[in-house]
């Protein structure tokens, strides 16, 4: 079964996929939070066979939701009752910042077209971490 990451935010909006055998996930694309953004979602699960959704729990580092979870939780009602899919909610915390380190950890300059990618890149990259916890929880504890 494929799973769909989600890493949830104001502006853009992070997804993921999982390979078939539910055990790797992979950035997939970056969505802008519009009017458009269930109906983009709810295809791309018919089109990739989703057998769940994972969308990416915002906690503070005292385990407090942060302000935009009520927009997540409101956002899940919606994408579940459009895709008919099972939604699960994975702690996301530090998963933007670790994203958005670079991967050879060297700190070069870049240019700022290059850097404005790189940023939206992570919202994917933040989305397959979210997705890849949750599918290491559920085949290795």
């Amino acid at each position: 079964m494929r799973h769909l990451g989600i890493d949830f935010g104001s502006k853009r909006v992070g997804l993921a996929l999982s390979d078939e055998n539910g055990m790797l996930a992979f950035p997939q694309s970056i969505l802008q939070n519009d009017l458009t953004l269930v109906e983009h979602i709810t295809t791309l699960c018919r089109d990739a066979h989703v057998g769940e959704i994972v969308i990416g729990e915002s906690l503070d580092s005292s385990g407090r939701p942060n302000p935009i979870m009520q927009d997540v939780k409101a956002f899940a009602v919606k994408i579940g009752k459009a895709t008919g899919l099972p939604i699960v909610f994975q702690k996301e915390y530090m998963t933007s910042l670790e994203a958005r380190r670079p991967i050879d950890g060297k700190k070069a300059l870049v240019a700022r077209k290059e850097k404005i990618e790189q940023t939206l890149a992570a919202d994917a990259k933040a989305a397959a971490l979210i997705l890849q916890r949750y599918l290491d929880k559920v085949h290795f504890d």
